[in-house]
């Protein structure tokens, strides 16, 4: 048996849910709405995040993932970036009930490798392992079916939309940002100012970079991120070797970070990097070539990979951002209902300025 709240809404039988057929479109399909069994919850959707994984891996078609053998789509409700509201609760949870605000981290990992007692269920290897949006039903719905181990308290200041942002992008920026330790001791430089690339000039400005500086190929994308208020300066890559060996006096930045997920970005992250820099990828795909002495030997670079972030991380972001004042729903630039979920696909596939979310007015 379920427990709900008194004040809880009449849950209805039926929903529809959002698919990727993988040519580029979307499919409305009407699904049961689930119950929760042991150790799950049941959370009313009041915002889901379009994220560029979805667009480039199942959206355009989705064989495989990053064309490679691996955890290929399986057909399912899309959407691995929601936040919401409780409002049943399985058997045996221990920490959240109806009512409560949360965002759910998008991969249901075994719990029990050392990755996942580390909460990076993302790295987690167990067949059992499954992502939100890809494996099992996801965010793209009135509802969906969470397991209580991967979602972290929404604080009340910040708005579902946030939640939905920190669910995964906010959240690799983040994880990104302090494996280089970002602080007050230097300048950042953010490659890539789609929405992980803003997320990760929010964030280092809330972590105490002295300067943020972007660089970024859509002339688009750069007027968005100059209105934010979060970059110093944005450059093309066109203007980038010049000018932001012009900004550091050819010094260098002390932090960097690709978002990009390209050879050329990852290259002017590298070696517009200082002396005994701090270096990060976080972007997907591509590969990376570079000469190795003059570029990272001889400056005694530091080179960090990182993918997504762990639940504790995720936790503590949410509660800085608090603390910082910041509130990553400014990096939206499109909102959307799920019947308009062509168009919205359509925008995020087709080049947006900022961030692209689906947006319930039915969640309080």
């Amino acid at each position: 048996m379920t427990t709900v709240e008194q004040d809880s809404p009449v849950v209805p039988e039926t929903m529809t849910g959002i698919y990727l057929p993988g040519d580029s479109t979307t499919e409305r399909r009407t699904v049961s709405v689930p119950t929760p069994g042991p150790g799950q919850l049941l959370v009313e959707v009041g915002a889901a995040g379009i994220c560029g994984t979805d667009i480039s891996y199942i959206y355009r078609e989705y064989k495989t993932h990053r064309g490679i053998d691996g955890p290929a789509y399986r057909g399912v409700v899309s959407g691995h970036e929601p936040s919401g509201r409780v409002v049943a609760a399985g058997p045996n949870c221990a920490r959240f009930t109806a009512g409560d605000r949360v965002i759910v981290y998008h991969i249901a990992g075994c719990g029990l490798c050392d990755n996942c007692r580390r909460g990076y269920y993302i790295s987690c290897t167990a067949d059992s392992r499954e992502s939100y949006g890809w494996q099992r039903d996801g965010g793209n719905a009135r509802y969906v079916l969470a397991e209580e181990r991967t979602c972290v308290p929404l604080p009340e200041e910040l708005s579902y939309i946030d939640g939905a942002l920190i669910a995964c992008g906010f959240g690799t920026a983040y994880e990104g940002l302090r494996r280089i330790g970002v602080s007050g001791e230097g300048d950042l430089l953010v490659v890539g100012l789609g929405p992980v690339g803003l997320a990760a000039g929010m964030i280092g400005r809330g972590m105490g970079a002295r300067r943020v500086v972007g660089v970024e190929l859509s002339e688009v994308r750069r007027t968005w991120a100059d209105s934010l208020g979060i970059f110093d300066a944005t450059v093309s890559p066109d203007e980038a070797d010049a000018l932001l060996t012009e900004m550091t006096g050819g010094a260098g930045f002390g932090f960097t970070i690709d978002a990009s997920g390209s050879a050329p970005g990852r290259t002017t992250a590298v070696q517009h990097a200082a002396e005994w820099g701090h270096v990060s990828f976080i972007g997907e795909g591509g590969r990376f070539d570079t000469e190795v002495s003059d570029t990272l030997l001889h400056k005694q670079l530091t080179l960090h990979a990182s993918w997504v972030t762990s639940l504790q991380a995720m936790s503590d972001l949410a509660h800085n951002l608090v603390a910082w004042g910041l509130r990553p729903e400014a990096v939206v630039s499109d909102r959307f209902s799920l019947d308009q979920a062509e168009e919205a696909f359509a925008l995020a596939a087709g080049g947006s300025r900022g961030k692209v979310v689906f947006v319930s007015n039915s969640v309080r």
